[in-house]
């Protein structure tokens, strides 16, 4: 069975949430791929919220540049929910990854997918131009990418004040 989707929306939208319901919708138990990193207190209290809300139904996988290796790794284990795709491409910018390639490469290897995969990712385009190069680059390579993947997915909805609205 091959289904992706993709759910975007802004800072506190209710994608996390929605992206949870629509996976456990898919099957249980289910996979939770995370890319954030804990570098600081705030971004722990944050890991921790996620981690509580979800209980039991979910196994974490915790892979903030391999998203292919994981997505290998977990296929057949039932459906999985890689959030999130923004944190991942800051990731990869930061490592010095080629962010383009390794977009592409996941973009294939979700066509292969037996299990289903939710997709969560920030929608970074709505707001003002950054004031600097790094933080456009950022913008810009975040908006490549969630083209690149909603092309691919089977669906793409956006949250919205907590609501989900389906776009594809």
């Amino acid at each position: 069975m091959h289904k992706t989707i993709l759910i975007t929306g802004g800072a506190r939208s209710g994608k996390s949430v929605i992206a949870e319901a629509e996976t456990l919708k898919l099957g249980r138990p289910a996979v939770y791929i995370a890319t954030a990193e804990a570098f600081d207190a705030e971004m722990e209290a944050r890991i921790e919220t996620h981690q509580a809300r979800r209980g039991v139904e979910w196994t974490t996988h915790a892979e903030p540049l391999d998203l292919i290796g994981a997505l290998t790794q977990t296929d057949g284990q039932g459906p999985r929910l890689i959030d999130c795709l923004t944190l991942w491409l800051s990731n990869l910018m930061h490592a010095g990854r080629d962010w383009r390639d390794e977009s592409a490469a996941l973009c294939a290897a979700l066509a292969k997918q037996n299990s289903p995969v939710v997709l969560v990712t920030n929608e970074v385009g709505g707001g003002i131009v950054p004031d600097n190069a790094l933080a456009r680059a950022y913008r810009d390579a975040a908006g490549e990418l969630n083209q690149m993947v909603a092309q691919e997915a089977d669906s793409v909805m956006m949250a919205v004040c907590g609501l989900g609205m389906k776009v594809k």
